[in-house]
């Protein structure tokens, strides 16, 4: 799904990989993951975010922007790096978690910069911000065992201005207070069920901040992270938030 907002052309490519393009500068967020940028992914029944068909490796970004270390994919990242990529990862990523090995982002061929939490960088002419991104330990987003998928201090948000048009993606969050107080004109929340916010609260959300558009992301990639996409809309449009879909 291609969109066009206030002069950047943004688009999602799958589970929570988001292109944004401005007139010279190219981002992305979570570049990979699952074969959404292999032409291999197989999305649970109406799956959306329609990633590419075929090998997609177009080496344009100039900014990489990683939330966490179970987005992190060292193929998808070298898949849409150049030569004079910057990464911005959040700090930590190892490449370790319960199902891979992988190197750690700052041994990638590439200049990484870690941030936190709560930082604000510049990369070029591209501010960057990022939030926090977890799962309350007594939210609804927890484990069998009552942990939290994502705990505090496990990955971040980040918002990017991109020729002065701010794009925020939540990251694996749920809505956290900070979030209430966002000034952003393309709102990218996650809306599947399980490990994130789930639509209801993304709407809310939403309502709450009133971008000047909605782009929900990250679901229906697996049968877990079903959501009934049209109806979130409605809610949202409901709250006179405009609202674009990937659906077929």
């Amino acid at each position: 799904m291609t969109v066009h907002h206030e002069g950047v052309t943004v688009d999602w490519l799958g589970y929570a990989t988001i292109r944004i393009a401005g007139d010279d500068t190219v981002v992305y967020t979570d570049p990979g993951r699952y074969g959404v940028l292999t032409g291999e992914w197989e999305p649970y029944e109406d799956g959306v975010g329609h990633p590419p068909s075929t090998d997609y490796r177009p080496g344009d970004a100039d900014i990489v922007c990683v939330t966490h270390v179970h987005h992190y994919d060292p193929d998808g990242i070298e898949r849409v790096a150049g030569e004079d990529t910057t990464i911005v990862a959040f700090e930590g990523i190892d490449g370790r978690d319960v199902e891979r090995d992988l190197p750690p982002i700052v041994d990638l061929p590439y200049e990484v910069r870690q941030v936190d939490a709560k930082a604000q960088v510049t990369v070029g002419d591209v501010p960057i911000w990022t939030t926090p991104a977890h799962n309350e330990p007594d939210g609804p987003h927890t484990l069998p065992d009552g942990s939290p998928y994502h705990p505090e201090g496990f990955g971040c948000g980040f918002m990017v201005s991109v020729d002065g048009t701010r794009v925020y993606y939540p990251g694996d969050s749920d809505v956290l207070p900070g979030h209430r107080t966002l000034d952003t004109s393309l709102f990218c929340p996650p809306i599947g069920p399980r490990a994130t916010m789930d639509r209801h609260e993304a709407a809310a959300l939403a309502a709450t901040i009133e971008p000047r558009l909605v782009m929900p992301v990250h679901y229906n990639t697996f049968s877990n992270l079903e959501a009934d996409a049209r109806e979130f809309a409605a809610d949202v449009a409901e709250a006179g938030v405009p609202v674009v879909l990937d659906e077929q």
